[in-house]
């Protein structure tokens, strides 16, 4: 597992929300599709049928032609096609530079000249019939809170009512999302009657992992069990939302000051290393899997942001384990590592390119510890607050 720490000065001073009505319905179809003829409407014969000359909402398809409309469209008016991230176009740079973020039919166009987005919205609205939000406060169930300091993202509302349809609006607070002393065992009580209860809680809970990182190994860690889940599980899952009683006004903050030097943390625990596709025979080599895992996260977010004109010429990659870093650096310990796969030994390359920058860190130090195991109140809080996870309504 591995956290980041990227904080954008400014990319953008000015962002404006869109919606497309009927989003669907603007694809077009490049084969022949046919449907019954719709109850109500007159009929001329018995077998008579309905061709489709747009696409519509339903149809296996109708995703996909929406998504290549808009973007053969977007395309037209300068924009490019981010190759990292498909749903990302860009145009321009420095004070001319724009960029637009596409959801299905929610479209978030962001940058520095007002007049320009201001542009791009009317360019849409000849293609199409637009929905104008303006400054996106709430996106995707995201809350957005802008000010000097920087960028505020949290889902309160979402939790809050995460909170509400569970019943747990009233529960009793907890310090931590689990707690450090519950395992799990194959043993462990009987399976629930109802799985469905549980599957729907880790499902929302998924989705509450994009503002909120600190939840990130409890929530992986039990829909691990979404195929057999047990009491015990449900209990760890009711632990969480006492966690986010107490935390509900959790969220991301993106300082407008800090620096776009991108630094990642990267750890692992062997002794429950369960998500590596092989067995590591030591913590040295989970240590140097989990390395290799996190130098291909870096060179896709190499690629995203050098669409918003930020190079990356080296990254800082943090690891708390001093044989790991050996065997990125050493390439003559073929004895320790040639049952290897070959794919991992690739991040040894971006070392010697100068790419990578491998780092010791100590464990108390490590903010990834927290994505890997449960940790105690005091040292929880503390890598919390490193995260830049923190809470705006509090009073100062």
């Amino acid at each position: 597992n591995f956290a980041y720490n990227f904080r954008p000065k400014k990319l953008a001073s000015f962002a404006i929300g869109h919606g497309i009505n009927n989003a669907f319905l603007n694809g077009d179809l490049s084969e022949e599709v046919y449907m019954h003829i719709p109850q109500g409407l007159p009929r001329q014969g018995g077998n008579l049928v309905c061709r489709l000359n747009k696409s519509l909402y339903g149809l296996r398809q109708a995703s996909r032609q929406w998504f290549n409309k808009f973007s053969s469209t977007i395309l037209k008016l300068g924009f490019k096609q981010s190759s990292a991230d498909h749903s990302l176009f860009t145009k321009g740079q420095g004070a001319n530079f724009l960029v637009l973020l596409v959801y299905v039919d929610d479209i978030l166009v962001a940058g520095p000249n007002c007049t320009l987005i201001k542009d791009v919205q009317d360019m849409l609205q000849q293609h199409f019939k637009l929905k104008i939000f303006g400054d996106p406060k709430y996106f995707l169930g995201l809350e957005i809170t802008k000010s000097e300091k920087g960028i505020y993202l949290c889902q309160r509302k979402y939790t809050l009512q995460l909170l509400l349809d569970t019943g747990f609006t009233s529960a009793k607070p907890a310090p931590v999302p689990m707690n450090p002393s519950v395992h799990f065992n194959d043993d462990d009580e009987e399976l629930l009657q109802d799985v469905s209860q549980y599957r729907r809680l880790i499902g929302r809970l998924i989705y509450l992992t994009i503002s909120r990182p600190d939840i990130t190994y409890a929530v992986n860690r039990l829909s691990q069990f979404m195929a057999k889940p047990k009491t015990v599980h449900l209990q760890a899952v009711h632990h969480l939302l006492q966690y986010l009683k107490a935390t509900a006004d959790q969220g991301l903050l993106f300082p407008a000051n800090s620096s776009d030097r991108l630094t990642a943390y990267v750890d692992a625990d062997w002794g429950s290393c369960q998500k590596q596709a092989t067995v590591a025979q030591s913590s040295a080599e989970a240590e140097y899997r989990a390395l290799a895992s996190v130098t291909t996260e870096l060179l896709w977010m190499k690629q995203l942001l050098s669409d918003f004109g930020i190079s990356v010429p080296s990254v800082k990659v943090l690891c708390d384990s001093k044989s790991a870093i050996q065997l990125a650096h050493d390439p003559t310990t073929h004895e320790r590592t040639k049952h290897i796969d070959i794919d991992c030994h690739f991040l040894r390359q971006h070392v010697q390119s100068g790419f990578l920058n491998l780092i010791h860190v100590k464990s108390n130090q490590q903010l990834a510890g927290c994505l890997t195991k449960p940790l105690a109140k005091v040292q929880f809080r503390e890598l919390m607050s490193k995260l830049g996870i923190l809470n705006i309504y509090l009073p100062t």
